[in-house]
């Protein structure tokens, strides 16, 4: 947020890669407002999605909440945030998360102060060229390490087909939405010392001129065959520097994205 970081160490063979240009670029800033509004304070957690009601994304308009976060009643952590993707398509959004994961440089040029590494554990089934871009990272698992302001910390993020999830398929591909990519993601360490249990998704939607991604995360959830499942313990309340640092650094990663995907895009499309 304006201070400089030093950027995630880089091999030499790194250094030969088509993509490696990316990597010096300078981090795109994100509006100051945005950052001003998440450091006033947590949220009312009666205007927070609550994950049982994820599909109310898909109503038109935006909801109580879109930048944002708390901890529910419960204990358990929320987060928002709205990023306008101008020059994005729902194609570009796809691909780089089928992309990302077959090199830890492509993880780190999204953000090369805090991204060190994510690795697909399924390589081939995500280079396989008969499968859409969203197929391909389907019921993945990245491997995943990341600073989200506590150091780097290693977490699993397994992507899932949207209607395992629980969401309403039928309206992806409309005007309501035209792609989520959505997880259940874990530490690779336990609380206190890993990350709790989340729900991610990355819910995105077609606008004049490019997309709109609006994320959510539920922290302390999983779900299982299409429910919500609470994972942390009941009396547990979440701290509130955990969704307050994801939302941080959820600002920062997706601002650069929003500005390199097109050009990354057109120039990678074919090198997986």
């Amino acid at each position: 947020m304006g201070q400089k970081k030093a950027r995630v160490p880089v091999t030499a063979e790194d250094k030969a890669k088509s993509y490696f240009k990316y990597y010096n670029l300078e981090m795109t800033p994100a509006p100051k407002e945005k950052y001003e509004m998440v450091l006033r304070g947590p949220i009312d957690p009666s205007k927070a999605l609550r994950i049982h009601d994820r599909n109310d994304l898909f109503k038109p308009g935006y909801l109580d909440t879109e930048v944002g976060y708390c901890i529910m009643e419960d204990g358990t952590g929320f987060l928002a945030n709205l990023t306008p993707m101008p020059g994005v398509t729902t194609e570009m959004f796809d691909w780089w998360f089928a992309w990302h994961g077959l090199d830890n440089l492509r993880y780190t040029i999204w953000n090369p102060e805090d991204h060190y590494k994510a690795e697909t554990m399924q390589r081939e089934h995500t280079k396989d060229k008969d499968l859409s871009y969203k197929e391909r990272y389907w019921n993945t698992t990245h491997q995943v390490l990341e600073d989200i302001g506590f150091g780097p910390e290693g977490v699993y993020i397994n992507f899932k087909y949207p209607g395992d999830l629980g969401y309403d398929t039928s309206k992806i591909g409309t005007s309501a939405c035209s792609t989520i990519v959505c997880a259940n993601g874990y530490g690779a360490a336990q609380p206190p010392v890993g990350s709790a249990p989340a729900v991610m998704t990355h819910f995105v939607r077609e606008v004049e001129g490019g997309i709109e991604l609006r994320t959510r995360f539920w922290m302390g959830w999983k779900i299982v065959s299409g429910k919500p499942v609470k994972v942390l313990p009941d009396g547990i309340r979440m701290p509130e520097f955990g969704p307050m640092s994801l939302l941080l650094h959820n600002i920062k990663e997706f601002t650069h994205l929003a500005n390199i995907l097109p050009q990354v895009f057109a120039e990678e499309k074919e090198n997986f």
